[in-house]
């Protein structure tokens, strides 16, 4: 760990406070930071969060820089200029019971919520302690947006009674006060403890999934500027939505959207994340045809983004998948388990691990878990979800549950169709399968059962034997 200047802001940490700040930026979770230092994970939380403030930074890139020094994508990268991503600013959630100890709660879940969408949004995210000194709710939308520099302002009000907890959450324009989303999260009242952290897992995933509303409302608002003035996060939220339809044409855009978003910062973590992926589904689709080429550019791409940040779920999982497809299966097994440990909480990464784990660690009834808590955590739930589980209820022998989750997903997506026409093939439905095998032979001629099975990559050798035991049935070369 490199030292710290006498002029650095982090001599303005406690002890205690610079422990735990160096150990978040050395990529430890809350739960290794608690044990490493004696103290509960939601500790943790409350000292980062006032770390945040001390320091004046929004999220856990710029606080690593204060203790290992700015971090670049590749040499010669210059860190972004803080115009370029959206700038979240989250009010206290105000209490509308009279008992102190909803207001207690309201506190902890505000904190919480301002941390992890940070952690998992990878977007600025005002500290809660500033935020805190401001209220419930801003007085004066334009004046106080203007202010802290916000793009989007989050507030909630939460209501107890003697059953049941309501916490009604909205998210508006900084600079009008103009609602863009709101929603309301309806939970028994037990365990405390345990409901804090379900509304925050609840709140985190709705708002900052890939789906979710921060990114729903940022494409809305990309398609009415000109081409000429977008932004690095414009184009990446452009290459999400352009990959998530997992088509060749679909995917060939995401991949000059993202390489264009990382032009212009290369520090934009998620952009190369997503960019390995899009690489990753060139692989096992066939899109393009060079297998060794796609696999290359899909290690760039990961390495980047763990270079920036190696605690990045979707980045492990990612990295995971990568050591699959080239035969080092330990490797794999700890991309995985990192994967989870860091974002156990976190709809996404829970449902790329849960196709990871059916075909390729070959663990199907854990898989099945993981997407239904999934689903649970992201009630908006992406057509790709979708197509996960249907692979995944594939590989554990559900065939008629597969083909009602696979009719949900990404309908022009090669393995969708190959899916399908196995999945019909297994329990009997020969022309059911032979019209997919028909599809997906004329619109992806590259396509092949073993491209698939060797890029994506499936390794479990139950679910390789499942696939082609079903693509002899079906027809598929």
């Amino acid at each position: 760990m490199n030292s710290i200047a006498t002029s650095s802001p982090a001599y303005a940490l406690s002890d205690r406070e610079r422990a735990v700040a160096e150990k978040f930026a050395s990529g430890l979770t809350y739960r290794e930071i608690g044990e490493a230092l004696f103290i509960a994970p939601s500790t943790v939380r409350t000292h980062l969060a006032a770390i945040y403030d001390k320091l004046g930074v929004r999220n856990k890139i710029a606080l690593a820089s204060h203790f290992n020094g700015p971090r670049a994508a590749q040499p010669g990268a210059l860190p972004s200029s803080p115009d370029e991503l959206p700038v979240l600013a989250i009010f206290p959630i105000k209490s509308l019971n009279s008992e102190e100890r909803w207001h207690r709660f309201a506190a902890g879940l505000s904190s919480d919520i301002t941390i992890d969408l940070a952690r998992y949004a990878d977007l600025p995210v005002i500290a809660f302690h500033t935020m805190q000194a401001l209220g419930s709710k801003p007085a004066d939308f334009a004046a106080d947006g203007k202010a802290l520099g916000a793009t989007y302002i989050v507030s909630g009000q939460l209501r107890a009674d003697g059953r049941r907890i309501r916490l009604t959450i909205e998210l508006a324009d900084a600079l009008n006060g103009i609602s863009l989303w709101s929603d309301r999260f309806d939970r028994p009242l037990d365990d405390v403890f345990r409901l804090q952290d379900s509304l925050t897992d609840s709140v985190i995933n709705v708002l900052a999934g890939c789906a979710g509303a921060i990114a729903t409302v940022g494409r809305n608002a990309i398609r009415r500027k000109p081409p000429t003035s977008l932004r690095a996060y414009d184009l990446y939220l452009l290459g999400v939505e352009q990959h998530n339809t997992f088509s060749r044409a679909g995917n060939a855009e995401a991949i000059r959207l993202f390489s264009r978003a990382l032009e212009l910062d290369p520090t934009l973590v998620r952009a190369w994340i997503e960019l390995a992926y899009a690489y990753s589904i060139q692989s096992c689709h066939g899109f393009g045809g060079d297998l060794m080429g796609a696999l290359e550019s899909w290690r760039a791409a990961v390495e980047n983004a763990l270079r920036l940040d190696p605690m990045d779920s979707c980045a492990q999982t990612c990295l995971g998948d990568l050591m699959g497809c080239l035969g080092d299966f330990e490797a794999a097994d700890c991309a995985y388990r990192r994967a989870f440990e860091y974002g156990s909480n976190h709809a996404d990464t829970l449902a790329l691990l849960a196709g990871s784990k059916a075909l390729v660690a070959g663990d199907a009834a854990e898989a099945i878990s993981l997407i239904e808590r999934a689903m649970r955590l992201n009630p908006l739930t992406p057509p790709w979800y979708f197509g996960m589980q249907g692979r995944i209820l594939f590989a554990a022998g559900k065939h008629r549950a597969a083909i009602a989750s696979l009719h949900r997903s990404a309908p022009d997506s090669p393995n969708i169709l190959m899916f399908l026409a196995l999945a019909h093939a297994a329990i009997g439905e020969g022309l059911e399968a032979a019209g997919f095998a028909a599809r997906l032979h004329t619109e992806f001629p590259e396509f092949s059962v073993e491209r698939f099975i060797a890029g994506y990559p499936v390794t479990s050798p139950d679910a390789v034997k499942a696939i082609r035991q079903a693509a002899r049935l079906a027809k598929l070369r």
